[in-house]
C-alpha cells in the first residue's frame, strides 16, 4: 500500500487544507510563487517512503473527513442562540377562516368557534387560590360575544363605551368584544414587553395589583404583599377587600420584582420574563425626585424588547384639563430624552407647562416631543362616581365632570399620539369602597382591558 507523505512548510510558504465535499484541497497562502522555477524542487510529500516523520493513512483520511461530516450536521442541526424576537399570535396577523353560527334576532352572537377564544368561554379563574372562598368567576366579569374586535382603533372605542346589563353585571364591549385571557395567555403577553411602565395615581396602582392576581392565580391575597402580613392584615385585605384604600393601601404591590424577590413560587409565568411596576405620579407640579425615578427606569440604548407605557391622572388635580396635559407633556418629555431610541423626534412644540410659567428645569427641556419609533402609550381617564363619594366633591369630580374631563382627554392625547382608554362606562354600574376606587372584580376587568391593548400592539415592528 502506498502511502501520501506531507509536510509541513515554513511559515513563507506554509498550506491549509481544506475539506471540500469530502475532498482534501489545498490552498498556498499568500507568499506562495506564482508558478516553481526550474530550479525548484518537488515538494517533500511527493518524494520516496520514510522522507517524513509524519504519514497519511486511508484511515486517518475517513476519521477526519467522518469527523468534518459530524461538525457540519450539529451546525446545521442545533438551535442557534439568538436575541428575542417578540411576536403577536397568529390569530392577529393571518386571516382565519371559520364556519360562524348565527343566532336570528339575538342582541348577541355567540363567541367564535376558533381555538383562541376557549379561555373566554370557561371560568379562568377555575385553579386559582381561594376560588370558591371569594366566589368571583371570571364569566361574572365578562361575557364573551362575537365579533372580537380586530383592531386597536375599534378595540379601544368598544372597551371605552360598553357597559352592563345591571348593577355589577359582566361587563361587554359595544358592537365588538374583547378576549379574556388565560394566566398562561397573560405571562405571554408580559413577555413580549422588556417593561411595562404604569404612571399615576391609586387607581393605576390597582391595575398593578389586578394584573397581580391575574399572575400569581390567586383571588385572595394577589395584589397584596401577603408574604410580611399580620393576622390581622390577612383578614383585612383578603378578595375584595384587597382595593380597600383605607385598610390595605400600603400593602399593594408595587412591581413584579418585589414579587419575584419575596415570593417567586407564586408566579405563574417562567422566571425573568416579565416586569411591570408602576411609579405613583399623582399631581402636576411633578417633584423633581418622581421624574428622577421615572428616569431610572429607562435604558439609554435600546433593549432587546419593547417598552410599554400606561398614564393615569385627574383627580388629584381637580380634574383640571390643562393640568393633566402639562403632567403628561412633562412625563413625554423626560421619557424620549431620557431613551431617545423610542424614536426620531418630529417637529416640537411648546409645551403647556412652558405657557403656564413652568420652569424648563422641571421638564428638562419643557417641550412636548413626538417620536416616529415604536413607543406605545396608553392614557386611562378615572372611574366614575359612585354613591359613596363625599358630597364635597360631587360638583368637581362628579360624573358629569367626569364625563367631560373623559371626552376632552380622549381628544387632547390623540394630537400627542396616545391612545385612550375610557373607564367611565366600565365602572358606573360596578361597586366601589368610597366612590372612588373599585373592588377586586372592577379592578380585574380594567386590567384586562388594559392586556387586551397590550395584546394587540405590533410587536414585531419593534
Amino acid at each position: 500500500m502506498v502511502k501520501l507523505k506531507s509536510h509541513l512548510f515554513k511559515t513563507s510558504f506554509s498550506v491549509q487544507a481544506v475539506p471540500i465535499l469530502g475532498k482534501m484541497t489545498y490552498f498556498a497562502d499568500k507568499h506562495e510563487p506564482a508558478s516553481p522555477g526550474p530550479n525548484v524542487s518537488p515538494p517533500r510529500w511527493t518524494l520516496a517512503p520514510g522522507m517524513s516523520s509524519w504519514s497519511v493513512s486511508p484511515r486517518k483520511i475517513i476519521s477526519f473527513v467522518l469527523a468534518m461530516a459530524l461538525v457540519y450536521y450539529l451546525n446545521a442541526s442545533l438551535p442557534v442562540s439568538k436575541p428575542h424576537k417578540a411576536q403577536r399570535p397568529s390569530y392577529l396577523t393571518e386571516r382565519l377562516v371559520y364556519n360562524s353560527t348565527v343566532l336570528p334576532h339575538a342582541a348577541f352572537q355567540p363567541p367564535e368557534a376558533l381555538p383562541h377564544r376557549h379561555a373566554d368561554v370557561v371560568d379562568a379563574f377555575a385553579s386559582f387560590k381561594y376560588r370558591n372562598t371569594c366566589n368571583i368567576s371570571s364569566l361574572d366579569l365578562h361575557s364573551p360575544f362575537a365579533p372580537l374586535c380586530t383592531d386597536r382603533k375599534s378595540l379601544l372605542a368598544a372597551m371605552s363605551s360598553g357597559g352592563r346589563i345591571g348593577h355589577d353585571a359582566p361587563y361587554m364591549p359595544r358592537e365588538c368584544d374583547m378576549r379574556w385571557f388565560s394566566t398562561e395567555e397573560i405571562c405571554e403577553i408580559l413577555a413580549r414587553f422588556e417593561k411595562v411602565i404604569i404612571l399615576g395615581d391609586s387607581m393605576m396602582r390597582h391595575v398593578v395589583g389586578s394584573l397581580n392576581v391575574l399572575i400569581r392565580k390567586d383571588l385572595g391575597y394577589g395584589a397584596v404583599t401577603d408574604w410580611n402580613f399580620s393576622p390581622e392584615e390577612r383578614q383585612d385585605c383578603f378578595c375584595n377587600y384587597q382595593f380597600n384604600v383605607k385598610a390595605c393601601s400600603v400593602q399593594g404591590i408595587f412591581k413584579t420584582g418585589d414579587v419575584v424577590k419575596n415570593d417567586p413560587e407564586s408566579l405563574a409565568c417562567p422566571a425573568n420574563t416579565i416586569d411591570v411596576i408602576i411609579e405613583q405620579m399623582i399631581r402636576f407640579p411633578i417633584p423633581s425626585e418622581e421624574l428622577d425615578r421615572l428616569r431610572a427606569l429607562l435604558p439609554a440604548k435600546k433593549p432587546t424588547r419593547p417598552y410599554a407605557f400606561v398614564f393615569g391622572h385627574g383627580l388629584w388635580n381637580d380634574l383640571d384639563l390643562q393640568a393633566t396635559l402639562d403632567w403628561l407633556d412633562t412625563l413625554l418629555d423626560v421619557t424620549v430624552n431620557q431613551a431617545p431610541w423610542l424614536g426620531s423626534l418630529s417637529q416640537p412644540v411648546v409645551s403647556h407647562a412652558r405657557s403656564r410659567g413652568i420652569s424648563a428645569a422641571a421638564t428638562r427641556g419643557g417641550r412636548s416631543k413626538q417620536a416616529s419609533g415604536f413607543w406605545p402609550r396608553l392614557f386611562l381617564t378615572p372611574n366614575a362616581a359612585g354613591k359613596e363619594k363625599p358630597d364635597e366633591w360631587l360638583v368637581s369630580q362628579g360624573n358629569k365632570a367626569l364625563t367631560i374631563f373623559e371626552e376632552s382627554v380622549r381628544e387632547e392625547v390623540k394630537r400627542k399620539g396616545v391612545e385612550h382608554l375610557g373607564t367611565w362606562n366600565m365602572s358606573i354600574q360596578s361597586n366601589k369602597f368610597d366612590g372612588v376606587h373599585l373592588d377586586l372584580r372592577g379592578n380585574l376587568v380594567k386590567a384586562m382591558m388594559v392586556l387586551n391593548w397590550l395584546n394587540m400592539l405590533e410587536v414585531e415592528n419593534f
